[in-house]
C-alpha cells in the first residue's frame, strides 16, 4: 500500500542502530515520511506484486540486500536525506563492529595488569607481560 501511496522512496542501510535511535529517527520523520523495516523477502515480494502498476520498481530489488528499510515520502528527498543524516550519530566501539576508519595501536607498555591480556587478544593485538604490565608489540 505504502508503494501506491507515496511517490518517492529511499533504500536505507540499518546495520548498528539501535532501537533507541531508530524511535528517534521515526520520531523526526513524523508527519513528512514513513520508515518500513522488515524481511527482506517480504519486501521483495510487496514490490513484486506492484511491478505490473509500476515497473521502475524493478530497480530496488537489487538493493535489498543485508539489513535495509525504505522510508516513503511525498516531500523533499533532499530535505529527507538531511533529516536523515542528521539523526546519524557516531557510536562507541562493540564486538564485530567494522570501524569507518584504520585503528593503528602503537607499540609501548600500556600500564595495565596481566588480567587483561584477553582483551587484546580478541583484538587481535600481540602483546607479551613485562614486569607485571601489559606491552603491546
Amino acid at each position: 500500500q505504502l508503494l501506491d501511496d507515496y511517490p518517492k522512496c529511499f533504500v536505507v542501510g540499518a546495520d548498528n542502530v539501535g532501537s533507541k535511535q531508530m524511535q528517534q529517527i521515526r520520531m523526526s520523520l513524523r508527519g513528512k515520511a514513513v520508515v518500513l523495516m522488515g524481511k527482506n523477502t517480504m519486501m521483495r515480494k510487496a514490490i513484486r506484486g506492484h511491478l505490473e502498476n509500476n515497473p521502475a520498481l524493478e530497480k530496488l530489488l537489487p538493493h535489498i540486500r543485508g539489513n535495509v528499510g525504505f522510508v516513503f515520502t511525498k516531500e523533499d528527498l533532499a530535505e529527507i536525506r538531511d533529516m536523515l543524516l542528521a539523526n546519524k550519530v557516531p557510536a562507541a566501539a562493540r564486538a564485530g563492529a567494522i570501524a569507518p576508519c584504520d585503528v593503528t595501536v602503537p607499540a609501548q607498555n600500556t600500564g595495565l595488569g596481566p588480567e587483561k591480556t584477553s582483551f587484546f587478544q580478541a583484538l587481535g593485538i600481540t602483546t607479551k607481560i613485562s614486569r607485571g604490565t601489559i606491552e603491546i608489540l
